[in-house]
């Protein structure tokens, strides 16, 4: 039960759009193939080939982000091999070693804004150089980042040519990739990503679906075998219609980035409250994720009347981590800084 006024713990707390919904009622007792094999999910994957601009490349639908993370890194890893991560990637922080406990290291660098560059990965291969260590081979990054910030396309396409030089395979974290191509901030279009990575998955969790995400495999290379992997990994699911049917739900008529550009636009509300009473930001405010840095005593006070994590103490100042989803009320962002306000 919440206790408080509202929640900006996360983008997941209300169950799921009422179109999305709808559709899932609609299907009722219809019958349908297993395991992804079914109608819906076949159409669903033709709209997600249509809108990255790649009818070749393979989609699977599968539950959460976590279990992509590990499906798919697991299943290109060979026993030496690790995978490059920024020090607040969700695989590294959120994910309860669920990529160790697959037998592999994850390799950290800070970055920048919780992006990783060209630069900060050679540093990684540059320490790893022989048969002692285990052996950099997948780049994991975030888009958009668990702090909300975005790549540029020139940032995506440096750090692609730097993985494709290295032999290095360049894997996204898409939980919230819809927010961050729908940002202002963001030159890249849906069709970029496809191009410059070799797998990542499109979240529909955070975007008003009730639970799914889809992987999507551009490189020829990674697509043999992987429904046996999923299998394997108790990923492969029997009424997997019931996420094709969203998914199919979410890219017709402009759904997904409707529901995106909503999200976005009520975190921009909550940051432009935020700061026109005189607090600063950890990170630029970009997609539906915002790091206001705030007295920790007033951060407290914020807490027993709303729902949301502390990102990072430092001294008598914390900096919070508010999140919008599809579904906030304005009224909730007006209160909540209405309520900040007369603390301040």
């Amino acid at each position: 039960m919440i206790a408080f006024k509202h929640s900006f713990k996360n983008d997941y707390s209300e169950m799921a759009h009422p179109r999305i919904l709808q559709a899932l009622f609609a299907v009722g007792n219809k019958q349908f193939e297993g395991y992804g094999l079914d109608e819906y999910s076949a159409e669903a994957a033709k709209l997600i080939g249509d809108k990255i601009n790649a009818p070749s490349a393979d989609v699977h639908f599968i539950s959460g982000g976590t279990q992509a993370n590990l499906v798919v890194i697991s299943s290109i890893l060979r026993p030496h091999e690790a995978v490059i991560a920024p020090e607040s990637g969700h695989i590294f922080v959120h994910e309860t070693g669920a990529i160790e406990a697959t037998g592999h290291k994850i390799c950290t660098r800070e970055g920048h804004n919780g992006k990783l560059c060209a630069a900060d990965i050679e540093s990684v291969v540059l320490e790893h150089s022989d048969e002692h260590m285990v052996k950099p081979r997948i780049v994991y990054i975030s888009l958009s980042t668990e702090g909300g910030t975005v790549y540029s396309k020139a940032e995506l396409s440096s750090v692609s040519e730097y993985c494709r030089r290295k032999g290095l395979y360049l894997y996204i974290d898409g939980a919230r990739l819809g927010a961050a191509i729908n940002s202002p901030s963001c030159d890249l279009t849906y069709s970029d990503v496809a191009g410059f990575v070799d797998v990542f998955f499109i979240g529909g969790t955070k975007i008003g679906a009730l639970f799914g995400e889809a992987i999507v495999i551009c490189n020829d290379d990674l697509k043999e075998d992987f429904r046996f992997l999923l299998k394997q990994r108790g990923a492969l699911l029997a009424k997997g219609a019931a996420i094709g049917v969203q998914f199919r739900t979410l890219l017709t008529d402009g759904l997904f980035d409707e529901l995106a550009l909503y999200s976005n636009a009520m975190s921009k509300r909550l940051a432009d409250g935020i700061r026109s009473l005189g607090y600063t930001f950890l990170y630029p405010v970009e997609t539906n994720i915002i790091i206001p840095v705030f007295p920790a005593g007033i951060a407290d006070g914020l807490h027993k009347l709303y729902g949301f994590h502390d990102w990072k103490r430092f001294g008598d100042m914390t900096a919070v981590r508010l999140v919008s989803s599809w579904a906030t009320p304005e009224n909730m962002v007006d209160e909540f800084i209405a309520d900040l306000s007369t603390m301040s």
